[in-house]
């Protein structure tokens, strides 16, 4: 959960808005268009011969264009979240931000559309005279009553799939939650009392799919601002009169509704449902508290009252978030790829079916790491999956494509459901992933962290984005002082953090205590009482005996130093853990393919064959620790050859592993190309261990070549990386590129978050 949004927290999402390129999203081409004759394949002439094979037959705009892959995000802005009726132009950035979660979780391309129309009918036909462009319709954030006409013609009148997910998308995520919820409290769903408060949109939609489920009508009870629905009102639109009761019910109010109910449904307002009503319901309540950001009753406030409730929320926070994303990118994932007409109440079903029984199995240890959790199981706190949960594509969209071909509305039927799994793994944006899940994990433990540059605009500014996500609990900068608090304010920065100045008088005792300790190791090295002071007044020696001392958790430097001065005091001061040999370094690129971790990228110069079978072991050890299994290639210039110093050294290394460690997934000697191309690979050399293994861990014969590779890639800019990881350190302890960007430091810093959360456990 993030900390109290800083004031300057609009004027940073003003920036994140406004930099270059504007906005969230962006086209690109997926076709090589380099050459005169790529353009003319691409455009004219070479285009007409598709727009003839479309003109013939058009199902084939499937195949020859990415309409299968496209779905619009349409709105007119008059219910946007949070915001009210802003109007279609100010609405787009949250279609846009739509937009973005579709194809991070998904691989789904969008364009946003905001139409400046409230008429319903007029909406109608704009959508309408654009659809043939895409391959479904997500309809978004358009305010009750009109947002049910509007998708119930778009519907019937449309041959794709469209979905209002502001409705559906809640109900399907709730109905699973509601179906595991009634399951573990063993209690039957037929026989189950539920009030439901609040009539909009989602309300009806979500009360819809839980008759679906089994919940009889007959104890429904649904509640507006103005009251119980029922028959006698006269201002009842036809959706809510579908909940209406009799009016000879004596029950007007929510305190009398709720009593020994066994279910509330909370889709309104913030604290709405007292203690006292909690207090009232029937044996096991189940509580869905779904009003953001304010639940209906306090979490925390619903479980010390009664011990035996099942609380879920729309906040990530909590257990039990009822977030949308588990749905929507999936659902529709599944919808293209069979060309559904429709996303019909069968789909949605099999939506439900599906998120609720991979909640029942067992959670994969990936899942457990991001939630700094030992073993999530069904229960209480989860009866439904966390957004984080990578098998919710190959579990959703699979059946929902099922359910599609089972009611008669693909026309494009999958046959080898193992290889669409296959796809649909290939489909998710692994470079944000894998930064989300590290990001999660550590807000889960923050941890005290000391960063040595304190006199630089991009340390505090990094600090103040930790703060803001609550990945650190808290920060020490190191500098002087007044310069520090000068960046602050001619910054106008909200930082929370510690300043100490190893310089000032005030920290003498500090100092006296630290270099005693530093003494004491080693004056058998040459190191006098003197020069112990000296060093320990430098930020990199401070900070170092800090973390050593137990006074932090991790420290961050090398902003404004070089590389290996930065390092030297850290390894005087922490130094290495005591099985290791020789410490190294690790790169973490973020890629479309996952993430790659390079070493050793940073210290030892020429390694040994036994120092690189321990740089290979040590860093599969932090490849485990993320739950990625380990597959190691070992780089040389040539391929399986030991011509070569470099090449029979990788080859002895290779040969040690092979023997010592079976069962690792190790070979080489192996040139880059060949590591990274799996086919390449299996057609060439398929006596190889990597064969159908994805190489996930490079290991490189020595520094110059593996330093020189990252700082490549990292040059170009597309690229997000993570490192230098210090491998082998007794404490945690990192150490930064020179002149980092911000996102690196805030990258790095989170993984010594976690790499301190890994040591305490």
């Amino acid at each position: 959960m993030r900390k109290n949004i800083s004031r300057s927290f609009r004027e940073e999402s003003l920036d994140y808005h406004s930099q270059f390129p504007s906005g969230k999203i962006q086209i690109t081409p997926t076709k090589k268009y380099s050459s005169q004759r790529d353009l003319s394949l691409a455009y004219s002439p070479g285009v007409a011969e598709p727009c003839k094979e479309i003109a013939r037959s058009s199902n084939e705009v499937y195949k020859y264009t990415s309409k299968g892959n496209l779905v619009a995000v349409i709105t007119n802005g008059t219910a946007v979240l949070g915001l009210g009726d802003i109007g279609a132009l100010a609405s787009k950035p949250v279609m846009e931000g739509k937009a973005l979660l579709f194809k991070i979780f998904s691989g789904i391309d969008v364009f946003d559309i905001e139409i400046d129309e409230s008429d319903p009918e007029k909406f109608i036909d704009a959508v309408k005279a654009i659809a043939p462009t895409f391959g479904g319709i997500n309809l978004e954030d358009i305010k009750a009553p009109e947002a049910f006409e509007i998708e119930r013609r778009l519907k019937s009148e449309l041959n794709i799939p469209v979905m209002h997910d502001d409705q559906h998308g809640t109900a399907i995520i709730s109905g699973a939650a509601l179906i595991n919820a009634i399951n573990y409290v063993e209690k039957n769903i037929h026989d189950i009392k539920m009030v439901v408060n609040g009539a909009g949109s989602a309300a009806i939609s979500c009360t819809r799919i839980y008759k679906q489920l089994g919940v009889n009508p007959k104890n429904i009870l649904m509640f507006d601002s103005k009251g119980l629905l029922h028959l006698s009102r006269k201002d009842l639109n036809e959706e809510k009169k579908e909940f209406a009761v009799n009016t000879s019910s004596s029950i007007q109010k929510l305190e009398q509704a709720i009593q020994n109910a066994d279910v509330f449904i909370g889709l309104s307002i913030g604290g709405v449902l007292t203690p006292k009503m909690l207090k009232s319901m029937a044996k096991d309540p189940i509580v869905f508290a779904m009003a953001n950001p304010d639940p209906e009753i306090d979490y925390n406030l619903a479980v010390k009252i009664r011990p035996d409730v099942i609380i879920a929320t729309g906040r990530s926070d909590y257990p039990n978030q009822v977030n949308n994303v588990l749905g929507f990118p999936y659902i529709f994932r599944g919808a293209l790829d069979v060309h559904a007409s429709i996303i019909n109440d069968e789909m949605k079903l099999a939506a439900v079916h599906a998120i609720a029984s991979l909640a029942k199995e067992p959670v994969p240890e990936q899942v457990n790491i991001v939630y700094n959790k030992k073993n999530i199981s069904f229960g209480k706190e989860y009866i439904i999956p966390k957004p984080f949960d990578n098998r919710l594509i190959t579990r959703v969209a699979p059946a929902v494509a099922k359910a599609a071909m089972d009611s008669g509305v693909a026309r494009n039927p999958i046959l080898d459901w193992k290889i669409y799994q296959e796809k649909l793994l290939d489909r998710m944006g692994y470079e944000s992933k894998i930064l989300r899940m590290i990001q999660n994990r550590a807000r889960t433990n923050p941890k005290k962290v000391v960063f040595c540059n304190g006199v630089e605009y991009d340390i505090l500014k990094s600090i103040q984005i930790l703060n803001e996500e609550g990945i650190i609990s808290q920060a020490v900068v190191l500098g002087n002082e007044y310069r520090i608090k000068h960046l602050i304010n001619e910054n106008n920065l909200d930082v929370e953090l510690i300043i100490i100045d190893p310089e000032k008088e005030e920290n003498r005792k500090k100092i006296e205590d630290y270099a005693q300790i530093l003494w004491k190791r080693r004056n058998r090295k040459g190191l006098t009482l003197y020069d112990a002071k000296s060093r320990i007044r430098t930020p990199d020696h401070f900070g170092a005996m800090m973390v050593d001392q137990g006074e932090a958790d991790a420290i961050i430097t090398g902003y404004s130093r070089s590389f290996s001065l930065s390092l030297r005091p850290l390894l005087e001061v922490i130094g290495r853990a005591d099985s290791v040999y020789k410490i190294a370094g690790m790169m973490i690129l973020l890629t479309k393919r996952g993430p790659l971790f390079l070493a050793d990228t940073a210290v030892i110069p020429d390694p040994t064959s036994e120092e690189l079978a321990r740089i290979a072991l040590m860093a599969s050890y932090v490849v485990k620790a993320f739950d990625i299994e380990p597959h190691i290639a070992m780089l040389s210039f040539q391929n399986f050859s030991s011509s070569s110093k470099t090449s029979s050294k990788v080859s002895q290394t290779v040969a040690f592993l092979h023997k010592k460690y079976p069962d690792l997934i190790v070979d080489g000697e192996l040139q880059p190309d060949f590591a990274l191309n799996e086919f390449l690979l299996a057609s060439k050399f398929p006596f190889s261990k990597l064969v159908k293994k994805r190489a996930n861990i490079f290991i490189f014969p020595n520094l110059e070549s593996g330093n020189l590779t990252y700082k490549f890639i990292r040059g170009l800019g597309n690229v997000q990386t993570i490192g230098p990881v210090m491998l082998g350190m007794r404490k945690p302890a990192h150490v930064m590129q020179m002149q980092s960007s911000i996102e690196e430091i805030v990258n790095l810093a989170t993984l010594s978050v976690i790499d301190a959360q890994i040591r305490k456990n």
